[in-house]
């Protein structure tokens, strides 16, 4: 009974007055039906659907993770799953619920110790933990003896890509379900249902409610509270697109620079360049520039991205991407970001080899796997006489003494019996001209082995 009472401390919320509740708390739908943009998991024979009408049945719910942008119901859900369950009367589920920022291994332990006394009186326990990604190693190993018992059933809310931020024994346990941002129409249905509740239509113009929506960036709790402070105004008029901007912060892109969001960005604007698509490259720089990106950093990219994408298909692709990085060093932001949007272009619209790139890596894989093997003695130098008694240089042809300026040697180790072929060029750009010129020393070659 201490036990109990304990854990109802431990969870209990704040009490607060009816005025003091945000908008979007009190909106917080009642019930599944009433959730709005998750319809891919949530309609008749979608996954999620499917389990719960299993779980109804059977009193069984596996262990799930939500995974999502903020605001786009993933705590409701939980709630509301808990709710479901017990509303069928198959078996009293005990909903729990923790912030893996606040929380910390003791409050994991006294979770899991109700979870046992509460199982001593047939109930199961659901976990909720939000931003659970925030979880070490550690404290998410220590849910692993509970699920597997069936004391705890977790429900786990993270933002951040599962596959990268949790252990892969807890993925094992659980099924992730992704949720979406709220599109435009489910914000449109959003906003109608915050009219409704408040007895009263926002007083906007015509084409306010759609600088409303592009605010909130498929947010739905951050939405409501734009349409709280839009009631708080109490204006006497109706707020056009200019007083919105005015009266109402735009929600920050959705881009941290350590997490998933960082190399999902950089890698569409990689892509973009690779696809030839400069509109689309410069639209992916952009983004990460607002997001707070270090512009360094993105040079370093494209640095990267002209030698392995562009490369000898464009010699003047590097010589860009250096001189881009000179002049933003140079003049720093915001002028120095022309620089970088020049490179963009240059890049996307550049032709494209990763010829070097796969030559590299091939010839590194043979160097590795080749051991300690010496060049032939051809084409050694002879300094001492022993040297010279040894064959050390002996036969080697100097090849701007031969006709063609190219003598057609063999320059592998004697034990690599079979010559590689590591870079082979594209019929693009300046590679074109590249390939003609290995195609002539071919010929040369196997004319002199002849």
């Amino acid at each position: 009974m201490q036990k109990k009472k304990m854990m109802s401390q431990l969870f209990q919320s704040p009490t607060l007055s009816s005025t003091q509740i945000p908008l979007a708390e009190t909106m917080r739908p009642q019930c599944l039906e009433d959730i709005i943009g998750q319809e891919h998991l949530l309609k008749q024979g979608a996954p999620l659907d499917t389990i719960l009408s299993s779980a109804k049945s059977s009193g069984s719910l596996p262990s799930l993770i939500l995974w999502g942008p903020p605001g786009c119901g993933k705590t409701t859900l939980a709630k509301l799953i808990s709710k479901t369950l017990n509303n069928s009367g198959k078996i009293h589920f005990d909903f729990v619920s923790l912030s893996a920022v606040l929380s910390g291994v003791g409050e994991l332990r006294k979770v899991f110790e109700q979870a046992q006394s509460a199982a001593e009186q047939g109930h199961r326990t659901i976990l909720f933990v939000d931003e659970i990604h925030r979880f070490n190693r550690a404290q998410q190993d220590s849910f692993l003896a509970h699920l597997e018992d069936g004391r705890i059933i977790l429900i786990g809310a993270t933002t951040e890509n599962p596959s990268f931020e949790l252990n892969g024994a807890l993925l094992s346990r659980t099924q992730v379900f992704t949720l979406k941002p709220l599109k435009e129409d489910s914000l449109k249905t959003l906003l109608e249902k915050a009219e409704k509740h408040l007895k009263n239509p926002l007083s906007l113009t015509q084409k306010a409610p759609d600088v409303l929506l592009s605010l909130a960036d498929g947010d739905g709790r951050y939405f409501l509270n734009l349409v709280e402070i839009i009631v708080q105004h109490k204006t006497k008029k109706d707020l056009s697109p200019e007083d919105l901007s005015k009266l109402l912060q735009k929600r920050r892109p959705l881009y941290d620079k350590s997490q998933d969001g960082h190399y999902n960005l950089i890698s569409a604007l990689h892509k973009s360049l690779r696809g030839s698509d400069p509109d689309a490259g410069l639209y992916w720089f952009n983004r990460i520039l607002q997001g707070g990106e270090d512009p360094k950093y993105i040079l370093r990219r494209l640095i990267r991205f002209a030698v392995e994408d562009v490369s000898l298909a464009d010699p003047n692709a590097l010589l860009q991407a250096t001189s881009a990085q000179s002049a933003y060093t140079t003049l720093g932001s915001p002028e120095g970001d022309l620089a970088i949007a020049q490179l963009v272009v240059y890049l996307a619209t550049a032709p494209k080899s990763n010829a070097v790139y796969k030559a590299q890596k091939e010839a590194s894989k043979l160097a590795r796997n080749s051991g300690s093997l010496m060049p032939p003695k051809t084409i050694l130098n002879a300094p001492t006489k022993l040297m010279e008694n040894e064959g050390y240089g002996k036969g080697y042809v100097y090849d701007h003494d031969t006709p063609q300026g190219f003598s057609g040697q063999s320059y592998f180790p004697e034990e690599i019996t079979t010559r590689p072929l590591f870079y082979e060029p594209v019929e693009r750009g300046f590679e074109r001209d590249l390939k003609k010129r290995l195609e002539y020393w071919k010929k040369i070659r196997q004319s002199h082995s002849g």
